[in-house]
């Protein structure tokens, strides 16, 4: 069995109902941690639609956040979710102004890894926090079916 994520009625991704489940339960958590809606509706009938209008505005919070942090533990937890939603919005057509994130994070660190003996770590710069994203979304889409 499996499950479609829709834009428009056109399909994003058909994953199993097992990796359908994991990721929306992801989604919930994104949701709440950045206290705005994903986009994504209910899953129904097998089917899921995708507002994209709110889902360009998650996407936006989401890479801001992730951007913004140093945590290693963090980082590894939000990786993978990061690198999908990546892969969806580029199926969308949604487009990511990757020039904004060249730039040191704007605003306060958030949750930044403190090491003993080294003091506070600060987020990797832009261009490299960014090729390292593009690359690790390139390597999850190759396992998503369309």
């Amino acid at each position: 069995m499996s499950q479609y994520y829709d834009v428009d009625g056109r399909t994003l991704w058909n994953p199993s109902n097992g990796a359908s489940r994991l990721f929306l339960r992801q989604v919930a958590v994104f949701e709440a941690e950045l206290g705005i809606p994903s986009g994504f509706g209910p899953m129904e009938n097998d089917e899921c639609d995708i507002d994209p209008v709110a889902f360009e505005a998650f996407l936006d919070a989401l890479l801001a956040q992730h951007h913004r942090t140093s945590h290693i533990v963090l980082l590894a937890l939000s990786e993978g979710f990061v690198a999908t939603v990546l892969v969806l919005a580029e199926r969308a057509g949604i487009a990511v102004d990757w020039a904004r994130f060249e730039e040191a994070p704007r605003g306060p660190f958030a949750d930044v890894q403190i090491t003993a003996g080294v003091g506070m770590s600060t987020p990797a710069g832009g261009g490299t926090w960014g090729a390292a994203l593009r690359e690790r979304a390139r390597e999850v889409g190759r396992g998503m079916a369309w």
